[in-house]
């Protein structure tokens, strides 16, 4: 999957910007999202009904994939049944 992707989940209203992937499947709410948005959606998955937050970027353990939330829902991303976690913003310089 290449940078600036837009995938959609099956499962709630979160829509997620590719920013860096590997090899895995991305999810949210305990399903596979796709390009496409669903014609029927499903409901979260009760382990991965944590949610998502707009303007958030999601990152694996490892740093293989980031994804940028731009528009938030009810179901948590994944990578292959591995939760991923918001990225810490990078702390700003002192100013002495």
């Amino acid at each position: 999957m290449k940078p600036g992707t837009k995938l959609k989940s099956a499962v709630c209203d979160t829509e997620v910007m590719v920013i860096r992937s590997g090899a895995g499947t991305i999810e949210c709410g305990g399903s596979a999202m796709g390009e496409a948005k669903p014609e029927t959606v499903g409901t979260p998955a009760a382990d991965f009904s944590a949610g998502t937050l707009m303007g958030k970027r999601y990152v694996d353990a490892a740093g293989n994939f980031e994804l940028l939330c731009v528009k938030p829902g009810k179901g948590s991303l994944s990578v292959d049944g591995v939760a991923l976690s918001p990225k810490d913003a990078k702390p700003l310089p002192a100013s002495d």
